[in-house]
């Protein structure tokens, strides 16, 4: 079975992108990949995205799927943003930055509490002549920022947004009904198509 690698180490983000892809790319396995991790120093989740997947790429010659994702806030000129997963430190604690966020918006009324999850999804493919084809997509899923955390599914900044049109925070949502509307799913939907006419029979 041909492979593609996704570059990430983040189990719940792996599992996610392996129920997102499986059935948009059939025939293909997907495996993680165990490489030294790139310097994400792109100014935006598109270059972040590329980053990771460029490294994975160069390093095992396969097609890797890499995805750079946070959480946008409106009252916060977009932040955190791309240090999503490192707002509150060097110790990148996913409670951490999430309290942090919620501190940080203590005192902002319901009504400028909008926010959206982004997620930039990137696709490397090497070439026979050495080079490298690259795609990318940015997708988006509006939504607000709630007062508490609630719910027990997802990840990250799950417990404190709530997605646009539902009353419950995208935690409480079942992982199949996430998966099928998350920034996440997305993004990795748009990408899945123009990959696949690139790749091979699998």
């Amino acid at each position: 079975m041909s492979q593609i690698v996704l570059a990430s180490r983040n189990a719940h983000k792996l599992a996610e992108l392996e129920r997102v892809l499986g059935p948009a790319l059939p025939g293909y396995q997907f495996v993680a990949d165990d490489g030294p991790e790139p310097v994400e120093n792109g100014t935006s989740f598109a270059q972040n995205a590329l980053l990771k997947a460029r490294a994975a790429a160069q390093r095992t010659g396969q097609v890797v799927l890499a995805d750079d994702s946070g959480i946008a806030v409106d009252i916060l000129g977009g932040s955190p943003g791309i240090f999503s997963a490192r707002w509150a430190g060097p110790q990148r604690s996913d409670n951490d930055n999430l309290e942090l966020l919620l501190w940080q918006l203590q005192d902002v009324p319901d009504t400028a509490r909008g926010a959206a999850f982004v997620c930039a999804a990137a696709a490397v493919l090497p070439e026979p002549n050495g080079e490298f084809t690259e795609l990318t997509v940015v997708a988006e899923w509006p939504g607000e920022i709630l007062r508490e955390r609630s719910g027990e599914h997802g990840f990250g900044y799950d417990p404190i947004f709530r997605p646009a049109g539902f009353q419950v925070s995208a935690a409480q949502l079942e992982p199949a009904v996430k998966d099928s509307i998350s920034h996440r799913f997305r993004a990795f939907s748009e990408l899945a198509p123009k990959l696949a006419a690139l790749l091979p029979s699998a």
